[in-house]
């Protein structure tokens, strides 16, 4: 486990081409963004989304920023709504929006303006398929993804769904970007398995920051 190595300074891997895992890069502020996440999830409930298939799926979910990303009969898309409470989603934390920047400008993206948090939240056994973002008009920024509490299996793969993928192991603080090349290369995370952190109990929270509309 990465956790032997906790006293470390943050460090980067190359994960492909404009990607990179950003290792320890948000421990140091863990504390404050998980605050900051349970202040989000008190306006808006974490809750388990309905696909336009009718599929619920199993990681929890809530939003923060001027949009959040959700679905509806008719396919996924950004609303500046929560449809559950009918209000605004919850402001961005300064916490995320500085992060975000600083993990963004370490990868080599230093004009991102993310305005979509998603926030995920993962029990034992949850997953999230193999898929592209690619519900963004803002192609060009890219995205950042933290990483906070139990560990777990991010699969990076290619273009196509089914090219080959790399599988590396996520702990607590490490941050994932990626965007040029790599923009709209499929992953997703392996069903989570059971364990207890100290920081989350028996979860793995994760926050996407993206950018969805083009700049002015």
């Amino acid at each position: 486990m990465l956790d032997l190595f906790a006293d470390e300074h943050p460090w980067q891997e190359p994960l492909g081409p404009g990607a990179a895992i950003l290792r320890r890069f948000a421990i140091a502020h863990a504390d404050t963004l998980l605050a900051d996440i349970a202040s989000v999830a008190a306006i808006s409930p974490f809750r388990q989304m309905v696909t336009p298939g009718g599929y619920t799926m199993s990681v929890a979910m809530t939003n923060c920023g001027a949009l959040g990303w959700t679905t509806d009969l008719h396919g996924y898309l950004y609303s500046p709504n929560d449809p559950q409470t009918n209000q605004h989603w919850p402001a961005m934390p300064d916490s995320f929006r500085l992060l975000a920047d600083r993990a963004a400008r370490e990868a080599g993206y230093p004009h991102f303006r993310p305005d979509a948090c998603l926030i995920n939240r993962y029990g034992v056994g949850s997953k999230l398929s193999l898929h592209q973002d690619k519900d963004e008009h803002e192609m060009r920024a890219p995205i950042v993804s933290v990483s906070l509490g139990l560990p777990a299996i991010f699969q990076f793969g290619g273009l196509h769904r089914s090219d080959p993928l790399q599988r590396v192991l996520l702990e607590h603080g490490d941050v994932v970007v990626w965007g040029g090349e790599s923009r709209l290369f499929y992953h997703g995370i392996q069903p989570l398995k059971e364990g207890f952190h100290p920081a989350t109990g028996r979860f793995r929270l994760n926050l996407t920051f993206r950018q969805v509309c083009k700049n002015e």
